[in-house]
């Protein structure tokens, strides 16, 4: 039976039987002529009169407050992340079974709320589905969050192990077709981490509606502060994961249609995945082995929490460094590199060739753009200008947007609404979203998209691999992304970020910073250095960030500066890239001198990347 919450009271802890001053202690004290101001005010609980002074009462909402910033510190743009395990230097446990719970409920009663208000009516059954990567702090968390569905009295699903897209797809795909789901990961995030992701029918979940959950939770747990509750009932367990398998090979089989062996269209094509010991081993198994790939010489398929081999991340330099060697070793076809939770890939080409970052972008546009020409291709403002131009030049629109993920495929989402075409939307990171898959971002939808093409160009004759589709693109010069770190408490961090960020916005439309202004596409919209919609429905802002191109009447525009605010951690991130020897340096030394002395923000950050760079164009 679930635990019932505790009424909330300016004291922690219950007064003792026999209080000092009470008349059921006999001993006598000196009067004390300061007693009425020692003692403002008094409330009855349990039979007894319990006194507080005004300086306790002080205290305890002071410790209140601090509980509730504690839940809200959690949330993470569109997710919640903290941290669930010890073993981080200098971080604490935050992710607690409370703060879950209280987090859990929140958003089964978010998610009743908005279902009542669609339909009109009260809602009986809330059906709410929960997965997980591998993480060992999984279980623990899990329990917390069947007990905090089950509190809001919504029905639990248990998915077990998972992936991001297939949580959503849970809401979509019948007989499952939840009202929401939940999938607990922490993305390529140390396995002290933990976090959640929320979905309902409609997609993700935005940063302001995660924010409106973590503000009710954060209040929940700072007035119950109580062990997880005992669940009313067990959740169902279900195994979606084979159902969304099918789905991803019906999709290969249907749009292969290969004229020979249609059942097993990857038949003579050998294939290796990187799962990184995250959730992304189902892929080989329930995937490619059934559609008759050879996937001999895979690596890392067996869900380990620990990740003792690399970090799950197609970003990672040793995740693709192993894959390309195993691609090679094998003269594989291709390579394939999944993030633990699998809403991100990256791919090595035949040749192996690592083909992530801006290089996953252009395929991912090539292949699109042959099937939806003249598309707008929407990115965060950190691609390179040769991306912009390999895009033009296949008759595709490139629209440079906010970093996240979210932001990115929200921005997609509005387009479209719009009246403006567009099919794909990509993070440098790995993330993309198809219009064509319920704007999901699905690390293995994009790799499916990857393979339809790779067996296409096969059947039409072609010997190439998929590598052959880019390589027109042109690489950046120089590229760098630098990090300062915020001097301040962690619950000062973020005002202390936006002021730093404001400033660079004014020191650049003020002209301070000779021969750099604020980047802006037009086309989409987009205005004030990829940051500001200027149309009739601009979306909220989760984190500010600006980019600056950067140019001289020598070379014009040979270069940008991108400066954000971190959502994950208290720094600041700066990305550059230019298209001069040395021009990455000549930029952090303007950054460093006019921008971060000039305004003494350097007294506030910790700018000793900046000043390394600045001086020996490394750190």
């Amino acid at each position: 039976m679930a635990s019932t919450s505790h009424p909330s009271l300016p004291l922690r802890r219950e007064a003792p039987r026999t209080h000092p001053f009470s008349p059921l202690n006999n001993t006598k004290l000196p009067l004390n002529p300061n007693f009425s101001l020692l003692f403002s005010k008094t409330f009855r609980t349990k039979g007894l009169i319990v006194a507080t002074s005004s300086s306790t009462a002080r205290y305890n909402e002071v410790v209140l407050d601090d509980d509730i910033e504690k839940v809200k510190r959690l949330q993470n743009g569109s997710d919640v992340r903290g941290v669930a395990l010890d073993g981080e230097k200098g971080r604490a446990v935050d992710l607690t079974p409370p703060a879950v719970e209280a987090i859990a409920t929140s958003f089964g009663e978010w998610v009743r709320r908005n279902l009542e208000k669609e339909e009109g009516r009260p809602v009986q059954a809330v059906r709410i589905s929960l997965g997980r990567d591998p993480r060992v702090s999984g279980a623990s968390l899990s329990v917390a969050v069947f007990a905090g569905l089950a509190r809001a009295g919504c029905l639990a699903f248990d998915m077990g192990l998972a992936t991001t897209p297939a949580c959503f797809m849970s809401t979509v795909l019948p007989p499952f077709s939840y009202d929401a789901s939940i999938m607990m990961t922490a993305s390529h995030l140390p396995y002290t981490r933990n976090g959640l992701k929320f979905f309902t029918k409609k997609g993700g979940l935005t940063s302001p509606e995660v924010e409106e959950i973590c503000d009710a939770a954060a209040r929940k747990y700072a007035t119950r502060q109580a062990k997880v509750s005992t669940m009313v009932s067990p959740p169902v367990r279900v195994d979606f994961m084979s159902v969304y398998a099918k789905h991803l090979r019906d999709i290969i089989q249907e749009r292969v249609n290969h004229p020979l062996h249609y059942d097993t269209p990857l038949q003579g094509f050998q294939i290796i995945v990187n799962a990184g010991n995250g959730s992304g081993g189902f892929f080989t198994y329930d995937v490619l082995d059934k559609l008759g790939a050879d996937t001999f010489g895979s690596l890392h398929l067996n869900p380990d929490g620990m990740f003792p081999n690399h970090i799950p991340n197609p970003e990672d330099k040793t995740a693709m460094a192993v894959t390309r060697a195993a691609v090679l070793q094998n003269k594989a076809d291709l390579g394939i590199v999944f993030d633990t939770d699998v809403d991100r890939s990256g791919v090595v080409d035949s040749e192996g060739n690592p083909i992530n970052g801006d290089k996953l972008i252009a395929l991912m546009s090539a292949i699109v753009l042959r099937e939806h020409p003249g598309s707008t291709i929407v990115t965060d403002a950190r691609t390179s200008m040769a991306l912009t131009r390999f895009i033009a030049a296949r008759g595709g629109q490139h629209c440079l947007y906010r970093v996240g993920y979210r932001n990115v495929i929200d921005k997609g989402v509005q387009l479209n609404k719009d009246g403006i075409e567009s099919h794909l939307m990509m993070e440098t990171s790995g993330h993309g979203a198809l219009k064509e898959n319920y704007f999901l971002d699905d690390g293995a939808y994009m790799v499916v998209k990857i393979i339809i093409e790779m067996v296409r160009m096969k059947l039409e004759g072609s010997n190439e691999g998929i590598g052959s589709l880019i390589k027109d693109l042109e690489e950046p010069l120089q590229s760098v992304e630098l990090r300062m770190n915020i001097v301040s408490e962690p619950k000062y961090a973020k005002a202390k970020g936006i002021e730093v960020i404001e400033t660079f916005n004014r020191f650049v439309t003020e002209g301070k910073l000779k021969g750099w202004e604020l980047d802006s596409c037009g086309d989409c919209w987009v205005s004030e250095g990829c940051l500001v919609d200027s149309n009739d429905a601009p979306a909220p802002i989760d984190a500010q960030m600006y980019r600056a191109k950067v140019w001289d009447e020598e070379h014009g525009q040979h270069g940008w500066v991108h400066i954000r605010q971190s959502i994950h951690n208290p720094n600041i991130a700066i990305n550059m890239q230019s298209s001069l020897p040395g021009g990455c340096q000549s930029m952090a030394q303007v950054l460093r001198d006019a921008f971060l002395l000039g305004s003494g923000l350097d007294e506030d950050l910790d700018i000793s990347q900046i000043d390394a760079f600045a001086r020996k164009g490394c750190i």
